[in-house]
């Protein structure tokens, strides 16, 4: 049974890059939330230390399962393996990816371009379709990933993780246009800088203090994942959602 402490009560909410940053903020949220969260990570000791935290926080265990995104066909097993346990799924939160290197174009070797295309857009693409039937077969599937201002406002150095970014928002963008007629809903949410290992790599003279901590997205992703969403047209933007619920700067 759900009440306002636990509005996700009974629901299975997977969350991919689960161990660090957003990924982990969403899960333990999510859990927060009564969800029971499967995490994907590439590390099994990241995975077990989330575990402990929402085991601490909740007293509920999560499903746990490394998985290397440069590797997606480990996603057709994943889907798999959710069908078989529970039959369906509720929520997907996709927050795994790859910065990749900072480097002008005509610099950037072949074999790193293909790891970050394969970590940030195809990834999403197998994803899609290895939950697919899933989310449709719960009351009200929900799929969110994580985007890059990036997209809209390209910068010098930084041409494979846009590159990636604007992809991948294709893929779910027209994907979600092909669930307008099913009870599926999408939604791509740009988080702008945060307090990640992520963030240090791209800005490492930046004082992370003066970020939001990821924690902070906890509440928005428990809020879209019961809210009434119509195709992605724009992005959430985490900036403007704390704003308008005058909320502080940081945690």
């Amino acid at each position: 049974m759900t009440n306002s402490k636990t509005p996700l009560a009974g629901q299975i909410a997977l969350v991919t890059g689960a161990t660090r940053g957003i990924g982990r903020a969403t899960a333990l949220a999510l859990a927060a939330a009564g969800a029971h969260v499967v995490a994907t990570a590439r590390t099994q000791g990241g995975l077990e230390s989330l575990d402990d935290e929402i085991r601490g926080l909740t007293g509920d265990s999560v499903t746990l399962v490394p998985l290397d995104l440069s590797q997606p066909d480990g996603l057709d097993h994943l889907g798999l393996a959710i069908h078989q346990r529970f039959g369906h799924l509720d929520l997907l939160v996709h927050c795994g990816a790859v910065l990749g290197p900072l480097t002008p174009v005509s610099h950037v070797e072949p074999g790193l371009w293909d790891r970050v295309m394969t970590v940030n857009a195809t990834a999403t693409y197998r994803l899609i379709r290895a939950t697919e039937r899933l989310l449709k077969a719960a009351p009200q599937g929900r799929a969110l990933f994580i985007t890059t201002g990036r997209v809209i406002r390209p910068k010098a150095f930084w041409g494979p993780y846009g590159a990636s970014k604007a992809a991948m928002e294709h893929i779910v963008r027209t994907w979600a246009d092909e669930m307008e007629n099913t009870t599926v809903r999408a939604a791509l949410i740009d988080p702008g800088a945060m307090r990640t290992k992520m963030r240090a790599e791209a800005m490492p003279g930046e004082d992370p203090q003066t970020l939001p901590d990821p924690a902070e997205i906890g509440p928005l992703v428990v809020e879209l994942a019961q809210a009434d969403l119509g195709l992605p047209k724009t992005n959430v933007d985490f900036s403007a959602w704390r704003k308008e619920r005058g909320l502080p700067a940081s945690a």
